[in-house]
C-alpha cells in the first residue's frame, strides 16, 4: 500500500505518523505504564481515551510499525501490545517533551517526576531506559538496572507525601 504524503519533510513524516491527539499517548502508556492490553489502555488512561478511539490508535500504531501486537494465550480474543524499536527509540523524544511541558505548562507534581528524572538523568538513562523497553518488548536479555522501577518509584514518592500533606 503506497501511502500519500504532504512532503518528504523528516518533520512532517513524524508529525502524520505521531502527530494526532492520541498516538503518543498510547505509546507513552505502554511504554512508562507497561500497559499491554487494551483494557488497561482504556481503564487506566489519565486523560480518558474513548474505546473506539483507542481501537483506532492501536491498529494505526501497529500498521504503521510502532506497536506489534499478538495474541494473549491465557484469552483468545485479547491482544498483547508491544513497543517496536522505532518506538522504543521515542524516549529521547518524550524525555524532551516531558522537559518542555515542565517548565511551560501547568503538569502536576505528581506526573512531572517521571520526566524531572528523565531530564536530570539525561542521554545515559535513556539508554538504559530503551535497554529495558528492548527486553520487557523485544525479549532481548534484561538489564541490571530498571528504569522503569526508579520512575514508578519516584513517582510513589510523590503520591504518598502529597497524600500526607493533604491529611
Amino acid at each position: 500500500m503506497d501511502i500519500a504524503h504532504r512532503s518528504g519533510c523528516p518533520i512532517n513524516l513524524t508529525l502524520e505518523m505521531l502527530g494526532d491527539r492520541w498516538s503518543l499517548i498510547v505509546i507513552r502508556d505502554i511504554m512508562f505504564g507497561n500497559r499491554r492490553h487494551f483494557r488497561e489502555l482504556l481503564t487506566q488512561s489519565e486523560e480518558g481515551i474513548a474505546s473506539n478511539v483507542l481501537a483506532d490508535r492501536l491498529k494505526r500504531l501497529t500498521e504503521n510499525g510502532l506497536l506489534s501486537r499478538r495474541d494473549d494465550p491465557s484469552h483468545k480474543q485479547k491482544g498483547i501490545y508491544s513497543l517496536t524499536e522505532p518506538s522504543i527509540q521515542l524516549v529521547p523524544l518524550l524525555a524532551h517533551m516531558g522537559a518542555w511541558g515542565r517548565r511551560h505548562t501547568p503538569a502536576s507534581e505528581e506526573l512531572s517526576i517521571r520526566a524531572e528524572l528523565l531530564e536530570a538523568g539525561g542521554p545515559a538513562m535513556w539508554e538504559a531506559f530503551m535497554a529495558e523497553l528492548r527486553a520487557l518488548h523485544l525479549g532481548t536479555p534484561a538489564p541490571e538496572r530498571s528504569v522503569l522501577a526508579e520512575l514508578q518509584a519516584a513517582y510513589l514518592a510523590v503520591v504518598a507525601r502529597k497524600a500526607e500533606t493533604a491529611a
